[in-house]
């Protein structure tokens, strides 16, 4: 199958093909809107569209009675939103087992079945990449002259200028990462943010796990996400924050909320980072609220390119939650996750990046120049606390920003622009 004319190349179409040279079948899952179906196109033979609405109940009805019909077909074949008929994914492991052969199907999801749904885990048949919306170096806003590997690599040497201004920045969080509203015109492309999250409230969640969900009670729920966004608010501060607007809200029922917005991938909250210390410090183990795309908590809060100038406190957040988003696709083409730390003296660092051989780095985000002197000592700090001696010591240290020039300072503290980066 011809790749596509107007498709921008993805991260993930490497992850893609490393996972099905290695595996029977892969599923591609991550929030919908975020380009998994196009991906999987661009190398799929053959394709099955459970979401196909003059066919949808005939294959519903073809999985209830034999499944394997819907698996026959060129391969790679692709069964794109295949939860709609969970025991696709037994039949798949069944399939995988009997042909012995890989990158046979890729499977595409924007929701993760409720439990009990299929009767094996897939593992050693079917892999799994988490596919996010796209970055500013997949929407071609970043120049990628600062890559991820590279420094890890230990090439730390960097000299780059970043073209993307704070106005470009502002519009591109209030945007988002969404493949269809990239390239397109501010005013739609901001709709089609809008749009988003209003398909979540009223459709997408209620869906999920069989359970009605309340749109007004969801809405006060997303709006306290997007006003604690990254931050370390706990449940006790979002229920609070619902409370005054909805005092029926329960424990039991928050949680059920959350959960069914991570089954759709829109809440991605970041873990906390227990290292081994040099001495004993307590460290904070609540996780960072995010959501998947800083266009989600921008819709939310009604913010636009402009307004956020008005509210540069908010600004920040988003911003790092934009840092967040890029940096966890580039981490992911690189095996690595991203994390926080925090401990009892206050000290932090926004994003600890550890890979799987485990190499590690310390990000701190800032918006602009002035503030790099205090982040770039608090990462030296942080540096000294943890015991390098069991975890080595951290391929670098980088401050984030939204500024223009990349460079190597003389501390060794990396100034990288976000508007430099790459995988």
């Amino acid at each position: 199958m011809d790749v596509k004319i107007n498709y921008l190349p993805r991260i993930s179409d490497g992850l893609l093909e490393r996972k099905m040279n290695a595996s029977g079948a892969v599923l591609i899952e991550g929030a919908k809107w975020c380009g998994k179906t196009s991906t999987a196109l661009n190398v799929s033979k053959s394709v099955l569209y459970m979401q196909d609405t003059d066919r949808s109940k005939e294959y519903l009805n073809l999985a209830d009675t034999k499944p394997s019909m819907l698996l026959q077909g060129e391969t790679p074949r692709l069964l794109d939103e295949w939860q709609m008929a969970p025991v696709l994914w037994d039949a798949v492991r069944f399939a995988v087992d009997n042909r012995q052969k890989m990158g046979q199907f890729i499977l595409t999801g924007s929701a993760v079945p409720v439990d009990g749904a299929t009767m094996h885990s897939g593992t050693g048949r079917i892999s799994r990449i988490l596919m996010r919306p796209m970055s500013l170096f997949e929407s071609q806003e970043s120049n990628g002259t600062v890559s991820l590997s590279r420094l890890f690599a230990g090439k730390l040497d960097i000299e780059s200028i970043s073209s993307l201004t704070m106005d470009q920045i502002a519009f591109v969080i209030c945007r988002g990462g969404w493949p269809a509203s990239v390239g397109n015109s501010e005013q739609v492309a901001l709709q089609i943010a809008r749009d988003y999250i209003e398909a979540v409230i009223n459709y997408d969640v209620q869906r999920v796990d069989g359970s009605e969900k309340n749109p007004a009670r969801l809405r006060l729920l997303l709006m306290s996400l997007a006003r604690n966004i990254s931050t370390l608010a706990t449940n006790c501060t979002i229920m609070a924050d619902i409370e005054a607007h909805d005092s029926s809200m329960t424990d039991k029922t928050l949680n059920s909320y959350l959960n069914a917005l991570r089954r759709i991938f829109l809440v991605e909250d970041v873990p906390a980072w227990q290292p081994s210390l040099r001495s004993k410090t307590a460290i904070r183990t609540s996780e960072k609220r995010q959501f998947v795309d800083p266009s989600i908590a921008a819709a939310m809060l009604h913010a636009s390119p402009k307004g956020l100038w008005n509210n540069f406190e908010l600004f920040g957040f988003l911003f790092e939650s934009l840092c967040t988003r890029d940096m966890r696709i580039y981490a992911q083409a690189n095996e690595g996750e991203v994390f926080h730390y925090r401990d009892k003296s206050g000290l932090e660092a926004d994003m600890i990046i550890r890979l799987y051989n485990g190499q590690w780095a310390a990000v701190e985000v800032k918006m602009g120049n002035k503030q790099t002197e205090e982040a770039a000592a608090n990462l030296i700090k942080l540096k000294a606390k943890v015991d390098t001696s069991k975890i080595g010591e951290p391929a670098f240290l980088m401050v984030l920003t939204g500024g223009e020039f990349a460079y190597k300072r003389k501390d060794g503290v990396l100034i990288v622009p976000i508007g430099c980066l790459k995988d």
